[in-house]
């Protein structure tokens, strides 16, 4: 078992100050130890550069970043599905059960630092690396969009209907606020393994369940007359997935494509993805309390 790091001590040492330090102090440490032992790292910086990569031969390859901004993102919508909970996991999987192996959480108990800070703290430096990775990565593509529509073919010019930049924007946003819900998933996963073995075999089942199990789910919900039509539109919110891509149809795509059938209902995909985030840090909370 190695020793703890520099500044896993330093979260230790917070702990053991004559007062008991408030819950800012605790939170900044604990987000400090994130960023300096699991975040800023050269791994990053290759899923950083590769996933730019990635998402630009989907777009240029698919014709998108030639005709628009919502053609990009209708380009990205579907890979995106795979790829941001892929790369969600693969940062915090292993973000409790480390700590655990390393003796990390076992000195923290004996301090006052609460569960619900630890899973916080950790999750809060994790989420800042991610959402870094994902929003420049997306951002960076407005670039080569915004070269190319001065060269843009008259058709394509005037058939862009309400297509701007702040469509994309608002793109980028939902993607990263879905990648911080699956990074929360991910997370409470790692704290209910109780090893490294366990972290992964956790992990993919985890993948599996929300990238096709949910899906799948509703679909044999509407089959069987479980899930009503009516309510079919609410009833999406119930998978991670599906809550996001109904939020990025309803607030981007549908935008510039006028009136037509719903898609998704925007409130309830929000408060789908946000019971999914609150409630995967709380399992996960709890889960290093035992």
């Amino acid at each position: 078992m190695s020793a703890p790091t520099e500044s896993e001590s330093d979260a230790c040492e917070t702990a053991t100050s004559p007062r008991t330090p408030n819950t800012l102090v605790t939170l900044r440490t604990l987000i400090r130890r994130e960023l300096s032992t699991a975040v800023l790292d050269r791994t990053d910086i290759g899923v950083w550069i590769g996933f730019i990569g990635v998402l630009f031969g989907i777009a240029w390859f698919g014709g998108g970043v030639q005709v628009g901004y919502v053609s990009t993102i209708i380009d990205l919508l579907t890979p995106l599905e795979l790829l941001i909970p892929v790369i969600a996991f693969a940062f915090g999987y292993r973000a409790i059960v480390d700590d655990e192996r390393r003796g990390v959480l076992d000195v923290l108990r004996t301090y006052p630092v609460s569960s619900w800070q630890v899973v916080v703290g950790v999750y809060l430096g994790r989420a800042i690396g991610l959402a870094a990775i994902v929003s420049t990565a997306l951002s960076a593509l407005m670039f080569p969009i915004f070269v190319t529509e001065s060269y843009r073919p008259v058709f394509y010019a005037t058939h862009t209907g309400a297509d701007s930049p702040g469509l994309y924007l608002r793109f980028v946003v939902l993607t990263v606020g879905f990648a911080l819900v699956m990074l929360a998933v991910a997370i409470a996963m790692s704290a209910l393994a109780s090893a490294a073995r366990t972290a992964i075999a956790a992990a993919v089942a985890s993948l599996f369940v929300v990238l096709f199990v949910a899906d799948i789910a509703l679909v044999f919900g509407v089959a069987r007359g479980v899930i009503a039509e009516t309510s079919l539109v609410s009833s999406l919110a119930i998978s991670p997935l599906s809550a996001y891509r109904g939020l990025v149809f309803e607030t981007t795509i549908a935008v510039t494509a006028g009136t037509g059938p719903r898609m998704a209902s925007p409130v309830a995909s929000a408060v789908g993805l946000g019971i999914w985030w609150l409630g995967s840090l709380a399992v996960a909370a709890v889960a290093i309390r035992r």
